[in-house]
């Protein structure tokens, strides 16, 4: 039943982060910040460590693990585009 269970996790997590590198490549093409949530990526990202941080408790590092941290890893990434954007976002203001 475990290994039922891993399969499970591992197809969501899989679910879930095919829409980041949607985001990611959407994010490098329209190249802003605006309409964009960092508290909905802080949020991702924070549920995403919690994951992890249940596998490691419980002692349980499989190939569920690397879903994980590659989700968490496109989260933040995505993030780093948000403040990257939001601060060219911002010099362009400036000057307008």
């Amino acid at each position: 039943m475990t290994s039922l269970a891993n399969i499970l996790e591992s197809c969501m997590l899989v679910a879930f982060g095919l829409a980041w590198p949607a985001n990611i490549r959407n994010s490098l093409k329209v190249k802003c910040s605006k309409g964009r949530s960092v508290q909905f990526l802080y949020i991702i990202m924070i549920g995403y460590v919690f994951g992890l941080s249940a596998k490691l408790v419980i002692g349980q590092i499989n190939y569920v693990t690397f879903f994980y941290i590659l989700n968490l890893c496109m989260v933040a990434f995505d993030t780093v585009l948000y403040y990257y954007y939001r601060h060219k976002d911002r010099l362009k203001a400036a000057q307008d």
